[in-house]
């Protein structure tokens, strides 16, 4: 392992502020999205589709982020997603009509599918392979700090301004987020800027072999390119990735649905859900040394079979401090795996092809986000939320199987091509970082 003289201090500033801040600004607004839309004259029915929007424009963003952070590389990415989603913050917080609202809910969704992609890729080159694992750990840590922090931020103003106050901190923390994205240096030259002898570097024109001497170029991956050469990460470790996505987004569901189901109050409930998000919040960077130290398996599985013991657990309480104990377990095992689907995608993720790459995975997180909610919803309603819940654990369970059978064993090997395998170890191109 080479000498360990990177230190995440030197790019705190431009990798980690604008997370923070952008955290900070969709953390304000979640609490009061269904209030305003039933302010607008929504249904609780249309109110609840209206919440949905943000993971839908997010989930038909993906793909399309990639062609934007190709164009023009992360950092202008990162300033364009920031001043989207300052633009449809303010326009939520103007809106007089229902569905003016609705499409700015949409624009959020968009607009972090494009920072969420620029980020995780700008990261990935920047960070050298034997640290990936706890800058991208302490990437979604600190994201979900801001996230945390929002309602309180929008509270104070939301208490003298109403729940439009909410949107106007979301729309400032995202216009401080695109400010500081600014400083953010150039890893490579982006795909629309010309330069002299070719290029190399991911999403810019490649150039042929070596020793060919025809000085011909190659033509710069695609989505479909990308798709096609990594189907088979795609067809397997991406279900393990699209299993995470669903079981953590149901159990942000399942902790106040079974606290109601047993006859507890909101405030035993809000309790209840905050310690078990503190705790997933305070072990994301033990959790990336983990993976650095001793590799991605080593967090991957036990952070699946964790929620899925808690889970599973969560029908058999029916008082408060049984329903703490199960919360707990379930904060700590989503902690444990702070950071692990953006870990594999970077590990996986081609150069050039990057973030083609990542687009395609963000895509796969995504519908496991859209889908384990819904299925808990469905079975809940065709049987019972004790049922919901339990096939929840099962899909924990599955993950857990198929992120044992794909995720390769030890750490990624140094000197190898970026998105290869050598038997089941993947690394990266260069000694010991990624290309510039």
């Amino acid at each position: 392992m080479p000498a360990e003289s990177f230190s995440l201090k030197t790019i705190a500033v431009p990798a980690f502020g604008p997370t923070l801040l952008y955290g900070l600004a969709t953390g304000a607004i979640l609490p009061v999205i269904a209030l305003t839309a039933r302010d607008l004259g929504a249904s609780v029915a249309v109110a609840a589709l209206v919440i949905t929007l943000t993971g839908i424009g997010s989930l038909l963003t993906n793909v399309p982020a990639t062609v934007l952070t190709t164009r023009f590389g992360e950092k202008w990415a990162l300033v364009i997603a920031a001043l989207w989603c300052s633009a449809a913050m303010a326009t939520a917080a103007l809106a007089p009509v229902l569905w003016l609202f609705a499409l700015a809910v949409f624009m959020v969704g968009m607009a972090g599918s494009v920072f969420g992609l620029a980020r995780q890729s700008y990261l990935t080159e920047a960070v050298p392979l034997y640290y990936r694992a706890r800058a991208l750990s302490t990437l979604g840590g600190v994201n979900r700090i801001g996230v945390f922090a929002g309602p309180f931020a929008a509270a104070g103003v939301i208490h003298f301004a109403g729940t439009s106050g909410a949107y106007w901190v979301g729309a400032g923390a995202a216009l401080l987020a695109a400010a500081i994205s600014l400083k953010v240096p150039e890893l490579r030259v982006p795909a629309g800027v010309g330069r002299a002898g070719g290029g190399g570097g991911p999403g810019g024109p490649a150039s042929s072999s070596a020793g060919t001497g025809s000085g011909a170029v190659l033509p710069a991956p695609t989505v479909r390119s990308v798709l096609r050469s990594h189907g088979r990460v795609f067809r397997t470790l991406g279900l393990g990735i699209l299993l995470i996505a669903a079981v953590r987004a149901s159990r942000q569901a399942v902790i106040p649905l079974w606290a109601q189901h047993i006859g507890l109050d909101p405030t035993q409930t809000a309790l209840i859900y905050g310690l078990s998000g503190a705790i997933d919040m305070l072990i994301f960077y033990p959790a990336g040394k983990a993976m650095d130290a001793w590799g991605r398996r080593w967090v991957a599985v036990p952070c699946m079979l964790i929620m899925a013991a808690g889970l599973g657990l969560m029908p058999l309480t029916g008082d408060s401090t049984g329903l703490l104990l199960v919360s707990l377990l379930i904060g700590f095992g989503n902690g444990i795996g702070s950071g692990i689907v953006m870990t594999l995608g970077a590990d996986f993720s081609p150069s050039p092809g990057r973030p083609q790459f990542l687009g395609i995975w963000r895509l796969l997180a995504d519908s496991g986000t859209m889908a384990g909610p819904a299925l808990l919803s469905a079975v809940t309603a065709l049987a019972s939320l004790s049922a919901g819940i339990g096939v929840t654990a099962v899909l924990g369970l599955l993950g857990a199987v198929a992120l044992w059978r794909w995720v390769p064993k030890g750490k990624p090997v140094y000197g190898q091509a970026a998105g290869t395998q050598t038997g089941t170890r993947p690394g990266v191109t260069g000694p010991d970082r990624p290309p510039a």
